[in-house]
C-alpha cells in the first residue's frame, strides 16, 4: 500500500512540473498548474465511482482493474480478499450440504426453528414422524402444524431440560420423544425420535409386575393364615420347628409388603392423574406419621422432633402424599443408628411449600445418590433387607412427586446423615382458611 502511495506522489509532482514549465511556455503558469489539479481530482473520481459501482452489486462483475498507483493496489487487494471470500463461501455451502445429507438420513426427525417458531429446515424424517410437508411448510410456525396441547405447551414454556413424550400427530399409535435444544440467537433444533418399541416394552414390564404382584397376593395370603395357625400351636412344635415358622413368617411378610409396594408403584406410574384435588392438611399427617415412626423406632428411641407450619396445607392425594411422606420418614428411623436425631420440618416461602426430613444417620456416599430413585436400588443391599425395606420406597416417593409437580432434592455424606426434601410448587398451597373446602378444582 505504502509503494501506490509513493507512486501517486510522484506522478502528482511530475505532473505538477509539467505543468508548470508548459504554463511558463504559453505565459499562464498558474492556469495550467490549476488545470493539472483538477485533471488529477477527476481521475480519482473516475476510481472512487467505479469503486461505488462494484460495492452496490458485487456479484453483477468482477473487481475494476488500474493498471499503476493506489488504486491498482485497492483494487487488487479488494480482488483478493473476494477470492478468499469465495473460497470460504464455498466451504460453508460445502459443509452445510453435507450436514444437510447427514441430516437428512437420520431416523429422528430434526427441524432447525427460526427466532420465532417458524420452521426454517427440516428432514424427511420430520415428514414422515411430525406429519411435515417439506415444500409447503417452510416458513410456517411450527405450533400451527404440530397442534397437541401438550406439544405446544412445552414449546411456550421455553424450558426444554426434560425432553417431551407424545403422540406423533396424527398417529396414536406411535410414540416420540421431543427435545428441543436452544442455539445461536434465538434458534432452536428440535429432535424427534420413534420410542414406540421402547414404550411398548416399559408397558409390558409395567404389566406384567402389576400382574405378578397381584397374582402373589392370594398364595401369599393362604401361606399366611397357615403360618398363623402354626404359631398359634408353638406349645407343641420343637424349638427348632418355631425358629423355622417365625422365619417364614417374617420373609412372607416382607414378600406382603414388597407386592404391596408394587402395586401402589405400578397404580401411580400407570394411573392418570386427577383434574381435582384434595385439600390435604399435611400439619396433622406428619404429626400421625411421626408416631407411628416413634413406633418403629421401639427400642432404639430415636430422637423424633417436628417443626411444622399449621397454616400450610397442600392441594394433592391425601394416599399418595401420605405414602411419600412416611417412606422417607421410615427410611430414616431405618438408617439412623439408636438414639440419633430425625427432624422433619414443614414450611412454606416464595418458592413454593417444602417438606424435609433430617437425620444424623450412616448418610450415603455421593456417587450413589443419582441412582437412590431407581427400582431396587440399594446402597447397602445386606442392611436394607435386615430393616425390611423393599428397595421402592424412594421410588414410590419420585413418582408420587411428579404427580404433584413437585421435585425431590437430596443432600448426604457418608457418616454425616442425610435431609431429603420435597419441594411443592406455590399454586399447590392451600391455607388453613381454606380447609373447609373438601375439593379443590387444579
Amino acid at each position: 500500500m505504502r509503494k501506490g502511495w509513493t507512486t501517486d506522489l510522484w506522478r502528482l509532482a511530475l505532473l505538477l512540473i509539467a505543468a508548470t514549465l508548459v504554463g511558463i511556455a504559453v505565459g499562464y503558469p498558474l492556469v495550467a498548474i490549476l488545470i493539472a489539479q483538477m485533471g488529477f481530482i477527476l481521475w480519482h473520481f473516475r476510481e472512487q465511482r467505479r469503486l461505488e459501482q462494484w460495492l452496490q452489486n458485487p456479484e453483477s462483475h468482477n473487481v475494476p482493474e488500474a493498471e499503476y498507483g493506489l488504486w491498482g493496489e485497492i483494487f487488487d487487494l479488494l480482488y483478493r480478499w473476494r477470492q478468499r471470500s469465495q473460497r470460504r463461501e464455498q466451504k460453508l455451502e460445502t459443509l452445510l450440504s453435507r450436514f444437510q445429507q447427514a441430516a437428512s438420513a437420520l431416523p429422528d426427525a430434526v427441524v432447525i426453528l427460526r427466532g420465532d417458531g417458524a420452521i426454517e429446515w427440516a428432514n424427511k424424517s420430520a415428514q414422515r414422524l411430525l406429519g411435515l410437508n417439506l415444500t409447503k411448510d417452510i416458513g410456517q410456525p411450527i405450533a400451527n402444524l404440530v397442534r397437541q396441547p401438550e406439544f405446544v405447551s412445552y414449546l411456550r414454556a421455553r424450558e426444554y431440560s426434560t425432553p417431551l413424550q407424545m403422540l406423533a400427530p396424527g398417529r396414536e399409535n406411535l410414540s416420540l420423544t421431543v427435545r428441543i435444544v436452544p442455539y445461536g440467537i434465538g434458534q432452536k433444533l428440535l429432535v424427534a425420535r420413534d420410542v414406540t418399541r421402547l414404550k411398548r416394552l416399559e408397558d409390558m414390564r409395567r404389566d406384567f409386575v402389576a400382574n405378578i404382584s397381584h397374582e402373589m397376593r392370594t398364595p401369599l395370603t393362604v401361606i399366611t393364615g397357615y403360618l398363623e395357625s402354626l404359631a398359634d400351636l408353638e406349645d407343641t412344635l420343637s424349638e427348632e420347628s418355631r425358629k423355622s415358622v417365625s422365619q417364614m413368617q417374617e420373609q412372607t411378610a416382607r414378600m406382603q409388603n414388597l407386592v404391596t409396594d408394587l402395586l401402589f408403584l405400578s397404580r401411580i406410574e400407570t394411573g392418570p392423574r386427577t383434574s381435582t384435588w384434595e385439600s390435604v392438611a399435611v400439619p396433622a399427617m406428619l404429626s400421625a406419621i411421626r408416631e407411628d415412626a416413634q413406633a418403629l423406632s421401639g427400642d432404639e428411641k430415636h430422637n423424633i422432633t417436628l417443626d411444622i407450619d399449621n397454616s400450610i396445607w397442600l392441594r394433592g392425594n391425601e394416599t399418595e402424599l401420605r405414602s411419600a411422606f412416611s417412606n422417607l420418614i421410615f427410611n430414616a428411623v431405618r438408617y439412623t443408628p439408636a438414639g440419633g436425631d430425625i427432624e422433619i420440618k414443614w414450611w412454606a416461602d416464595d418458592q413454593g411449600a417444602h417438606f424435609s426430613v433430617s437425620d444424623s444417620g450412616i448418610g450415603i456416599p455421593i456417587k450413589h445418590i443419582p441412582r437412590l430413585t431407581e427400582r431396587f436400588y440399594r446402597v447397602d443391599t445386606a442392611r436394607s433387607r435386615e430393616r425390611g425395606g423393599t428397595g421402592l420406597g424412594l421410588a414410590i416417593v419420585k413418582h408420587v412427586l411428579q404427580r404433584h409437580d413437585a421435585r425431590l432434592e437430596i443432600e448426604s455424606a457418608e457418616n454425616r446423615g442425610s435431609t431429603f426434601t420435597c419441594n411443592f410448587p406455590t399454586e399447590m398451597i392451600v391455607h388453613q382458611e381454606l380447609k373447609a373446602e373438601s375439593k379443590v378444582a387444579t
